[in-house]
């Protein structure tokens, strides 16, 4: 299997990977459990990468990061409609400092390809050397926010977007690999470890409740128990 086969596969599955949170968030409105940092760089870093592959007419970049960067948008909205105590000025100034330090710093870079002389593939390597730092940034408040609160609550986290997660930037660390572009396959391998600690932790949620529900047996909570003295024998 190619590289370029595996850049396809690697944008099909990240074109699929937020569509699962998109519904669990705006159609069944649950969100508890996301990050607010995770979310507000899920929407930074599609702008990153789809100006690197404007830069270097890397259709599979262009393509994948317009949808990512729509189903970011929402996932976002509904987040903020659902839970109206992440809409204070404080919550977003902490949550947005990250983000905003991303987005900054992948503007600032992009504009270099404005200069006279700076030609668009080196600005893509610098731009690329900022978006595997923001992929490094950006791939730690969802695992860590779940890892530092073992009973936060997790509805609202689709199992199914992170396993999307894992199979796409496994395919993207072949592809990044494979074409020669180091941002692709370190930002790849970042995302890889984030996706696949996210994916222990939900089962591990999972598996503890199943235990919790086997170990309690419903029905002792409708039996009434009496001792023969009490029944008269």
């Amino acid at each position: 299997m190619s590289a370029h086969a595996f850049g396809l596969l690697g944008a099909a599955l990240s074109m699929s990977i937020a569509w699962p949170q998109v519904f669990l968030s705006c159609v069944r409105r649950r969100t508890g459990g996301l990050s607010p940092a995770a979310c507000l760089l899920a929407v930074v870093m599609p702008v990153g990468w789809l100006t690197y592959g404007l830069l270097i007419g890397d259709r599979l970049q262009e393509v994948t990061n317009i949808l990512n960067l729509t189903a970011g948008v929402a996932v976002l909205v509904a987040l903020l409609a659902t839970q109206p105590g992440l809409r204070s000025a404080r919550t977003l100034r902490g949550a947005g400092g990250l983000a905003g330090a991303v987005l900054i710093a992948i503007v600032a870079t992009a504009s270099a390809a404005a200069l006279p002389q700076v030609t668009a593939s080196r600005a893509a390597g610098m731009l690329g050397t900022v978006l595997a730092t923001g992929a490094f940034v950006s791939a730690l408040p969802q695992p860590l926010a779940l890892l530092r609160d073992r009973a936060r609550d997790v509805s609202g986290l689709s199992p199914a977007r992170f396993r999307l997660a894992a199979g796409a930037s496994g395919s993207w660390l072949v592809y990044g690999l494979g074409t020669g572009q180091p941002a692709v396959w370190a930002a790849a391998l970042v995302g890889l470890s984030s996706a696949l600690t996210v994916c222990a932790v939900l089962t591990a949620r999972q598996a503890r409740a199943g235990a919790t529900v086997m170990g309690t047996p419903q029905w002792r909570d409708s039996v009434v128990t009496r001792s023969l003295a009490v029944a008269g024998v």
